[in-house]
């Protein structure tokens, strides 16, 4: 229910407290278009964001071909329209009239753009128009949304009128993609969006799955037609080229990864390239990169800095406390005060600067690079401020047990300090600390905006924030629900690591 509440702000933030006209902002087509032809890119590129469902004549006509209603060549006549109404041909006014009493009658608003002349001729742009439209409630979006968020490919994808051939599931023990001569269990589908629904291959974790498909959000700017979660999880970096075995036969090295392909109506007529290289309109193929994914390079920096902050947080906390007031406790106390004092960038450039400078190591994240160096600024970087944060709560919690009642009465018991230190006073101070290790570590998967910035790291970091400068809509949805999943998940699973470390925690009651 949370992240259904969460989401649900988000597209209202979006569509109704922001102007629509700002996915125009940096949209160079946009600006290239003229009089009538804006308008109709306008509510195209409406559609596309969720903020509208738009109707062209045009496509009417063709949905009337389709469902046996009219013929091609009664679609060709009517399509036409007259540079004005009074100047459309009888059959292009009949189905005008059919046209909007269909569509006013369904709650749209029809609207028709008169030609735009210069002199007598049609000015740029100015061909007439006419279009039917209709906001999307918030409520309708929201349900549209989350019913298809999961879904589950099938033979039926592929539209009936298309030939191709038999639909159907086939298993095989032997996958074409390695020529038949590995063995190599697959299920490759017919009729599906996806060729492969499952197949092994030498990448961890080694069995994949195209049956169910998670969809998070549709881009159309910061990566285009990519779902989010294929634009964090995709590879990244310089083509890999291996032989390769394509369906006609032909044997040459390429970066095209088989076992995504994914269906293109018509693909092998409209290109001889794919026609010598594939027998089916299975056509559309991911191509293999070197680099880990955004979310791939995120997770091992966020991992490691986490690792390194607790190793390093946990012991510092406990000696400031054990010598509370000494000259370590002084220290980390005046580093304490230094990161939360400094404004993050600065510190994070300050870093950058004594460690390329001083120790030479790279201040840049190359994707083509095999070296680890780049790896150690951004992972100190990351971790310092966490390692501030642990050092002040643990000695908070630890100081604060120190002072409690059975601590006296310990002492009283004759148990020594050392005892009463790391039996008592730690295991309980430890527990707030635990509960928020689930969070860190999950969170790593999102990245660091300003870190990956500064270091040029191609990590999810920064996603959200070129996605909210580009007002991709379906990106800053998608991201929201990733980081509103993530939330609920942490706390549950630090609520669980919580009930573990301390037995008076329980997640079930006795009433008496």
């Amino acid at each position: 229910m949370s992240v259904i509440v969460v989401v649900a702000i988000v597209m209202v933030l979006i569509y109704t407290a922001l102007s629509r006209q700002l996915i125009f902002a940096a949209d160079e087509t946009y600006t290239k278009q003229n009089n009538n032809a804006r308008v109709t890119y306008s509510f195209r590129k409406w559609q596309d964001y969720g903020y509208l469902d738009y109707v062209p004549f045009s496509d009417y006509l063709a949905q009337l071909v389709k469902n046996g209603e009219m013929d091609q060549a009664t679609r060709e006549e009517a399509v036409t329209l007259g540079r004005k109404p009074e100047s459309d041909s009888e059959l292009t006014a009949k189905y005008v009239k059919q046209f909007t009493e269909y569509y006013e009658g369904k709650g749209f608003t029809v609207q028709r753009l008169n030609a735009v002349t210069s002199g007598r001729k049609l000015a740029s742009g100015g061909q007439p128009a006419l279009f039917a439209h209709k906001d999307r409630p918030i409520f309708q979006r929201l349900i549209n949304y989350f019913t298809h968020i999961i879904t589950v490919d099938n033979i039926h994808y592929v539209d009936e009128e298309t030939d191709i051939g038999k639909r159907g599931l086939t298993f095989t023990l032997y996958d074409p993609v390695y020529g038949g001569k590995k063995f190599s269990p697959a299920i490759i589908g017919n009729g599906t969006y996806h060729k492969y629904l499952l197949y092994f291959d030498d990448q961890f974790p080694f069995l994949h799955q195209n049956l169910v498909t998670i969809t998070l959000g549709k881009s159309y700017s910061v990566n285009r037609d990519k779902d989010v979660l294929e634009t964090m999880t995709v590879s990244q970096g310089s083509y890999v080229n291996s032989p390769t075995i394509f369906p006609t036969g032909k044997e040459e090295n390429s970066a095209d990864d088989l076992h995504t392909a994914t269906y293109m109506p018509n693909s092998r007529e409209s290109s001889p390239v794919l026609e010598a290289h594939f027998t089916d309109d299975y056509t559309n193929v991911v191509t293999k990169k070197g680099g880990m994914s955004k979310m791939g390079y995120s997770f091992i920096i966020g991992i490691l800095a986490t690792a390194l902050a607790y190793l390093l947080g946990v012991p510092l906390g406990i000696i400031m406390a054990r010598h509370k007031d000494g000259l370590v406790d002084k220290i980390g106390t005046v580093y304490i005060i230094f990161i939360i004092a400094v404004p993050s960038l600065a510190y994070i450039f300050l870093f950058k600067a004594i460690g390329g400078s001083v120790f030479g190591l790279p201040t840049t994240f190359d994707m083509n690079s095999t070296g680890k160096l780049m790896y150690i600024l951004p992972i100190i970087s990351l971790a310092l401020p966490s390692v501030a944060n642990l050092m002040k709560w643990l000695r908070r919690y630890m100081i604060d047990q120190m002072n409690s009642d059975y601590v006296k009465f310990a002492r009283s018991g004759g148990l020594s300090e050392n005892e009463i230190f790391f039996k008592h006073i730690l295991k309980n101070a430890a527990i707030p600390i635990v509960h928020g290790i689930p969070a860190s570590v999950l969170f790593a998967m999102t990245g660091a905006i300003i870190t990956e910035r500064v270091y040029v790291v191609p990590g999810t970091g920064n996603l959200l924030t070129q996605a909210i400068g580009a007002y991709d809509n379906g990106v800053i949805v998608g991201v929201t629900l990733f980081y509103a999943i993530l939330t609920i998940t942490s706390i549950i699973l630090g609520d669980v690591l919580m009930s573990i470390v301390d037995p008076r925690i329980s997640f079930s009651s006795e009433s008496r």
